[in-house]
């Protein structure tokens, strides 16, 4: 095998883009070395940092040789009886360039057609690479793309130089208006003009760490973390977990440089919320911890070697000192505007052009939240409900906010809290925003999850409500966000509640302000939380079929779409399971087109009929108090019974009886079969092996 590396050397990379190039050169390079027979096992690895979208492989040297069948005209019209070539043949193999006696004849689908095998020669990988990579490397998307000079090539950011190697070897292309080279640059700012020539991609690894460049994100990411250690393990502390920024250090970095500063106790008055904020945004600096409460430092992640003397950390605590005198004097001055009275001017502030103001909102949530209150347990009364949903949007008129908008909602429960209203309340609000994604915690309190649910599920209505709606490549408010965060919420808490009379009364808050009728815009809210949870369960690893079966027994039940699902996940492999669905879609497939039923028992004649209509009825009546419970694994085995029973209904009773009553009331039966198998899941989207066994 050969040692392949890529290296795409940019200006400076938004961590976002650096991310979506790795994930695009990993498939995409992937794919074309796989189809031009160049990887014949295993994958790319990529690195990155915020200058280099890096590739390595194990290749191949050289394609392998492939065997071609050319076919030509049919045996009948090639050869005669006695075997003689025909003018068809001689012309076929003249055209060709190869001698008649190499023809055979070789049985097709279509019959016995005459050809002759061929063997194209593999390219070597130099020769195939070129034409490959210009592709991938052309083919890169950024969620935004620039071009720069008179070059007409759009990246993210400019690409300053191409590498590419095999086995040592540069490999030639163009791109991006440049030829790739055998070398690359060390640091942007220690080693600007050093050059580096690489002859396997550990020399290539290795010479940029001398030249202060670590490519490996899991590297530099180590190294954060165990210099994070040695400075304060001595302390007893450490830094407060933050994901996103250390994600965003990772890879806004080359040469990670860990170092501790420190600040004014005075402003340890400040909330850790507020802190850690100022320290974030902006510095990028991790607030320190101990036994959960800040302490006067912080850590920093620099791209330098080294700071003898200082000066980066003398630096940031200047900047931080007046970053922290400013949110001090916030925090001083939204303490002293109590939030009821900030919350009046919320009539002034637009929630949406169409759709008022966030006054206008507070209303409808105080809807939403009472409603909420009298379906599910929310441990506090209503009263604590109302008052969180009148004041959760307050916060959007304080200082603190208007500097640093990441505080929405966790700075109306602090001052709610420092203003005198209860805990519970001032935790609602204090919450009210999450979960932001699916990896993030739902509200830890009954109150917060009501008013969070009734905040996304209204801005979701009201905008789908205007007829406005999300796309694949656009989803300016947040829809998807807001829907995931709902189904997170109502899943993660296991609350039972119709989700359909909950958006009636969403749409109803807003009265005549939308433009969709009501029915057509609930339609269109609970398809869209159905594609949802789909994507959802999907993502969770369920099969997709499954997933469509519990989703098409409806979503009325949130909590119930997910059990059924896992029932039918926990008894897919039950021997029972597969000859259950196909006959469930034997019922389907005979009821399709015709007209509604009804049943008379006076009518059932033979013994089969009503040996299923008695078993019917017992098992409706079982099932159909499982399933009220939420109990979708003993409902399916309940329903698996109808099984014996059906099958010698189909066996011995003609269903399509040419007596029209007969066929009506044995159709009616087979409909109460199918409405009720729908109240378990909707058998018909499980696919199976066997599926051609219809009626």
């Amino acid at each position: 095998m050969s040692d392949f590396v890529l290296e795409i050397m940019t200006e400076e990379l938004p961590v976002s883009h650096v991310l979506a190039g790795l994930g695009q050169l990993r498939e995409n390079l992937a794919s074309e070395l796989h189809g031009a027979g160049l990887l014949p096992e295993g994958g790319v690895d990529v690195f990155g940092t915020c200058r280099r979208l890096v590739a390595k492989a194990d290749i191949s040297p050289r394609q392998s040789d492939r065997q071609e069948r050319v076919i030509g005209p049919p045996r009948s019209a090639a050869f005669t009886e006695d075997g003689t070539p025909t003018p068809a043949a001689q012309g076929f193999a003249r055209s060709r360039g190869v001698e008649v006696s190499r023809l055979e004849v070789y049985e097709t689908e279509k019959g016995a057609y005459v050809g002759f095998t061929r063997t194209e020669e593999g390219r070597p990988a130099g020769d195939v690479l070129p034409e490959i990579l210009t592709r991938v490397v052309s083919g890169l998307t950024f969620p935004k793309m620039m071009r720069w000079s008179d070059n007409p090539f759009r990246f993210s950011r400019p690409v300053v130089n191409l590498l590419c190697l095999v086995d040592g070897r540069p490999v030639s292309f163009r791109t991006c208006g440049l030829t790739s080279s055998d070398f690359t640059f060390g640091h942007k700012i220690f080693f600007p003009e050093r050059k580096i020539y690489p002859r396997s991609f550990e020399d290539y690894r290795d010479s940029l760490r001398t030249a202060a460049v670590v490519i490996d994100p899991g590297e530099r990411r180590a190294r954060i973390e165990e210099g994070t250690r040695a400075l304060l393990d001595p302390l007893g502390a450490s830094v407060l977990a933050d994901a996103g920024l250390m994600d965003k250090l990772v890879y806004d970095i080359e040469n990670p440089y860990v170092f501790l500063g420190s600040f004014d106790e005075d402003y340890l008055r400040l909330p850790l919320e507020i802190l850690s904020t100022a320290m974030r945004e902006g510095q990028h600096l991790f607030s320190v911890v101990k036994s959960g409460r800040q302490i006067a430092r912080f850590v920093g992640v620099a791209d330098v070697r080294q700071d003898d003397r200082g000066h980066v950390r003398k630096g940031n605590e200047r900047v931080l000192k007046a970053r922290l005198k400013d949110a001090d004097f916030f925090w001083q001055a939204d303490l002293k505007v109590p939030l009821r009275k900030r919350a009046e001017g919320l009539k002034r502030v637009v929630f949406q052009e169409k759709l008022g103001s966030y006054a206008d909102k507070a209303g409808r949530l105080k809807k939403l939240v009472v409603y909420l209150c009298g379906k599910i347990d929310a441990g506090r009364t209503k009263s604590e409900a109302v008052a969180a949903a009148e004041l959760c949007k307050a916060d959007l008129l304080t200082e603190m906010v208007r500097e640093f908008p990441s505080l929405q909602g966790r700075m109306g429960g602090l001052l709610a809290e420092r203003q005198g209203l209860s805990r519970a309340a001032a935790r609602a609000i204090y919450e009210h925003y999450q979960p932001a994604g699916l990896e993030d915690a739902s509200p830890s309190a009954p109150l917060g999850a009501v008013l969070s649910l009734a905040d996304k599920l209204d801005s979701i209505v009201g905008v789908m409500g205007l007829g406005i709606q999300s796309t694949g490549s656009s989803d300016p408010f947040g829809l998807r966000r807001n829907a995931h965060g709902a189904c997170k919420i109502i899943l993660d808490r296991r609350w039972v509640l119709s989700f359909g009379r909950l958006v009636d009364m969403a749409f109803g808050a807003y009265g005549a302000k939308l433009s969709l009728p009501p029915a057509e815009g609930k339609a269109a809210v609970l398809d869209f939380f159905a594609n949802r949870l789909r994507f959802i369960f999907e993502r969770q690893g369920y099969r997709y079929d499954l997933v469509n079966a519990a989703l098409g027994a409806g979503i009325d039940n949130i909590l119930f779409a997910r059990l059924r699902l896992e029932a039918l996940n926990a008894l897919r492999l039950s021997a029972q399971f597969e000859p259950f669905i196909l006959m469930a879609k034997r019922v389907n497939n005979i009821l399709r087109g015709e007209p509604a039923c009804r049943v008379n028992a006076g009518l059932l004649v033979e013994k089969e009929e009503k040996a299923l209509w008695d078993m019917f009825g017992m098992v409706k009546d079982n099932a159909a108090a499982l399933c009220a419970r939420g109990e979708f694994v003993p409902a399916q085995k309940m329903v698996f019974r109808l099984q014996p029973a059906l099958n010698a209904f189909f066996d011995r009773v003609l269903v399509m009886a040419e007596e029209k009553k007969l066929r009506h009331n044995r159709l009616g039966m087979l409909q109460a079969v199918s409405r009720l198998l729908l109240q378990v899941a909707d058998y018909s989207q499980v696919v199976v092996e066997g599926e051609a066994a219809g009626p």
